[in-house]
């Protein structure tokens, strides 16, 4: 399991509410962003809300402490995960501290120093992921006015994408064939 971390910003449908702040990329306006954690073949392991106008790097640590224990073939269920990637937006002391110290492997781009592309192909499962949660309308722009309300359809969006990459992946064990 080698996560990635990233997040999609979330426009309001004319609501201000808990978790809106303004966007530095759209005119001001207040916003959301949805950050996300996903695992290697992009299944969402956790989903947090904040304000649009909080840094990436602020809520890593939220993030990461959200993650449910996954299951594995043996021994206990694991917490965290081995390694994680992220972009250059977690590219602060901070964070390389927060994941050394709950033993999680740092893989972020360096501001200043590595391409962009360096780290494509393992980014590119958290942007499906975000995509894939982009297609549900109703986080696509906000409506509700309470953060926990958005928080809820998040999470339920991310859990209908669990059960269509699982019946995709052909997971489930039916008595009845069809």
């Amino acid at each position: 399991m080698v996560p990635g971390v990233g997040r999609q910003h979330a426009r309001p449908g004319g609501q201000k509410g808990d978790l809106t702040g303004p966007s530095p990329v759209d005119r001001g306006k207040p916003g959301s962003k949805i950050h996300a954690m996903s695992e290697r073949s992009g299944i969402p392991l956790t989903v947090v809300i904040s304000a649009a106008n909080r840094n990436d790097h602020r809520e890593l640590e939220t993030v990461i402490d959200a993650v449910a224990p996954v299951r594995g073939p043996l021994g206990r269920p694991r917490r965290r995960p081995r390694k994680l990637h992220a972009d250059k937006g977690y590219d602060y002391p901070t964070c390389r501290h927060a994941l050394r110290r709950r033993g999680i492997i740092a893989r972020i781009a360096r501001r200043g120093i590595e391409l962009p592309t360096r780290l494509g192909r393992h980014r590119y499962v958290i942007e499906r992921t975000l995509e894939w949660v982009s297609r549900f309308r109703r986080l696509a722009r906000r409506y509700e006015r309470k953060a926990a309300h958005y928080a809820a359809f998040a999470s339920l969006a991310c859990a209908v994408i669990c059960y269509r990459r699982a019946v995709k992946l052909d997971l489930f064990t039916h008595n009845n064939p069809k």
